[in-house]
């Protein structure tokens, strides 16, 4: 949708915005375009611009440079909310108390039964919505490991493993090594959290 009038604002979906300073960036290279700039939140931004001076190519191309871009779709749209929202859950909250295995939490917030949220994602993405976040469950199990304040029990209950045994074969079969192993170089590693597959 090109808009003709530079009053009109417009909120545009974002993917691979995953952090507060992915909302910086988006927000000062968006203002470097001309493109007035009026909210900006995980996955989106509502922006005020003159179409006939600023292509929506342009836009995509000025978010592509920062590992980002435009969403147009509706089902692609939902799959990035979906994944925000599983962001915001492992990553954000501290006591995920085993919403993440059952999903309550994502289904409260997405106000959509889980099976339909899970179909949706294996549509879009090459993987599961479980893959996905057993993926970034493991590597923020691998940010607590480096940071090495908590136990690995601590780190297992956090996560919603039965057990830190549970927590040390699923991190062995995702990445391939050993967590005690993972800890001698985590930074070699590490990924960052939009490019787990």
């Amino acid at each position: 949708m090109e808009l003709h009038n530079s009053d009109a604002s417009q909120r545009i979906f974002i993917r691979n915005m995953m952090c507060s300073c992915c909302m910086r960036l988006v927000k000062e290279d968006l203002t470097r375009l001309g493109i007035t700039v009026l909210d900006v939140k995980l996955g989106e931004a509502t922006i005020i611009y003159d179409s006939e001076k600023i292509s929506r190519r342009q836009i995509d191309e000025a978010l592509q440079e920062l590992g980002m871009g435009l969403i147009q779709n509706k089902d692609e749209i939902l799959v990035e909310q979906i994944k925000q929202t599983i962001i915001e859950l492992v990553h954000y909250m501290n006591n995920v108390d085993s919403i993440v295995r059952k999903s309550e939490y994502l289904v409260e917030k997405m106000g959509k039964s889980y099976q339909t949220l899970s179909k949706l994602f294996s549509k879009v993405e090459p993987i599961t919505l479980e893959k996905y976040i057993i993926l970034q469950k493991i590597e923020r199990v691998k940010e607590l490991a480096m940071e090495d304040k908590i136990s690995l029990s601590e780190i297992a209950w956090m996560m919603d493993y039965s057990s830190p045994h549970h927590l040390s074969n699923q991190f062995k079969i995702i990445t391939g090594i050993s967590l005690s192993d993972f800890k001698k170089d985590p930074a070699s590693h590490k990924k960052p959290i939009n490019k787990l597959y």
